[in-house]
This record gives C-alpha cells, sequence and structure tokens, in this order.
C-alpha cells in the first residue's frame, strides 16, 4: 500500500477509482473516514430490503439510501458517483455472481435504488489506536468474512443468513474492542462472538466465504463482528433478477468523519 493512502481523505481514494489506478481492498485506507457497503436493488425490490436492513441493522445499518436513478449519495459524499468511485463491483442476476467490473456503466438503469451500509472497516483507526491487532491490515490482504449458521429476520423476499468478519485478538484484548466498538453502532458495534467458531456454524478459519484468510496465533481467539456482506448472502438466498454490489472489502469511502458518527444510531 503506498504510504500516502492511509492519510488521504475520502475523496482523493474515490478519484483514483474513478481513475482506474485503485481497485484493491479500501482496509486502511484513508483512516478516521466512514466506509461504506453498497447494495443497489431495483425500485421493486428498495422497500423490503429497507425492511430487512431496518429489522437487522447490526449486519445492515444504512447510512445512506439514495433516490432511484440517481448515482450520487448525497449526505455521504457530495459528488461522488457510485457508478465509478469503488474500486470493483459485483452484479448478480438472479442470484448468480455474472461479473466483477471496475465501473457500472454499462449496467446502470434509472429505476435503481442504492443503499449505504456500515462497514466495520470505520472502527480500525480506533482499535489500531488503542494498540489491538488489525491482522488483515499486518497482512495486506482483506478481511476474511464467514457465513454462520444464524439467520437474519427475513422480510417478504428477503432473507438469508448472517455473515461475519473476523479479527484475532488476545482475551483481554477483545474485551477492549468490545468497549471501543460499542460507540460505533453505524459500523455494527460490538463483536458478536469470540472463541469456538463452530458455535455460529464456522468450521474452517482457513477457508471464508468472502476475503482472505489470516493467522490466528497462541494465546488469541478469534472474535467476529456483523459484517454488510450479509446483504450479499441474502441475494444468493432472494434471487432478484438483478443486483449491484462492492466486491466484498472493496468499499466507498465516503466524506464522513467517524468521530461525528460515534454513538450515532443507524
Amino acid at each position: 500500500m503506498p504510504s500516502e493512502l492511509p492519510t488521504a481523505t475520502g475523496k482523493e481514494i474515490r478519484q483514483l477509482c474513478r481513475e482506474g489506478k485503485w481497485a484493491r481492498p479500501t482496509a486502511g485506507l484513508a483512516l478516521g473516514y466512514v466506509q461504506a457497503n453498497l447494495v443497489i436493488v431495483p425500485r421493486d425490490w428498495a422497500f423490503e430490503f429497507l425492511l430487512f436492513c431496518q429489522r437487522n441493522p447490526r449486519p445492515c445499518p444504512i447510512l445512506e439510501v439514495t433516490d432511484p436513478g440517481s448515482p450520487e449519495p448525497k449526505r455521504c459524499a457530495p459528488g461522488a458517483d457510485l457508478r465509478t468511485d469503488l474500486p470493483r463491483y459485483y452484479i448478480y442476476e438472479h442470484g448468480r455472481l455474472i461479473a466483477e467490473p471496475t465501473d457500472l456503466q454499462a449496467y446502470w438503469r434509472p429505476d435503481l435504488v442504492a443503499f449505504l451500509l456500515g462497514c466495520s472497516f470505520s472502527f480500525e483507526r480506533a482499535l489500531l489506536r488503542a494498540g489491538l491487532p488489525v491482522r488483515h491490515i499486518e497482512c495486506g490482504c482483506n478481511v476474511p468474512m464467514y457465513r454462520t449458521n444464524i439467520a437474519c429476520e427475513p422480510v417478504g423476499r428477503v432473507s438469508g443468513p448472517l455473515v461475519v468478519s473476523m479479527r484475532p485478538m488476545k482475551p483481554r484484548q477483545a474485551l477492549e474492542a468490545v468497549r471501543i466498538c460499542e460507540k460505533y453502532p453505524f459500523a455494527h458495534g460490538p463483536p458478536i462472538h469470540w472463541g469456538d467458531p463452530a458455535e455460529i456454524g464456522i468450521t474452517d478459519l482457513d477457508k471464508p466465504d468472502f476475503g482472505d484468510p489470516v493467522p490466528v496465533y497462541p494465546g488469541e481467539v478469534p472474535v467476529f463482528w456483523a459484517c454488510g456482506v450479509t446483504s450479499q448472502a441474502v441475494i444468493f438466498q432472494s434471487r432478484p433478477e438483478l443486483v449491484i454490489t462492492h466486491k466484498p472489502g472493496h468499499m466507498l469511502v465516503t466524506d464522513l468523519r467517524e468521530e461525528d458518527l460515534v454513538g450515532c444510531q443507524s
């Protein structure tokens, strides 16, 4: 990672994406700026997905919902373009992944509604400031993410399992992470589980469903947070005719500052 990117602004990271100069995960970039998951659905699915997010706020804390057909997130990043300003996207048709483009110019439609959801990358600066390990940043890779056996509360056609992200820590560090992350409900809040991954249906930490595996060192336990990629697991199960998302780990870096949202409910 270029040394200047952790201190870049959200706008500068978006510009790199727009110019095709950054197509990698955004963990560790523009520290202090809120990062967001992206889910874009046709208008006839938007109300059900909105209710799904409201009933499942831990994995899907809403930062913004755009007007139909508008690619501009006016609250989170005025002037940004959701069609070009993320590193990479996933295109799903009827629940099947069909493409991983770096822009959405060929896929945008006037009936599309975009949802920006909070991301756990947004609290990682606070963890680092407290001296807590963030292993995927140490390793220069994407955070590992796993489907669990925990069902989200369904809404109409929208249902599916909870997805979690994982960061290994020592037990005392996990307790400190709880204290820190309670202040970030817009970014999934505190961990939902730590310890035995089998208790939440994860059989092999070395084989994440999304992202990259990271080492768990002696004396550490895996610590799991609710994850916005839950929305993509829901897509597999619900199968709308078209859904567009970010590629896991390749987030929109907004203009919002973490300190502006600390303690705010989604």
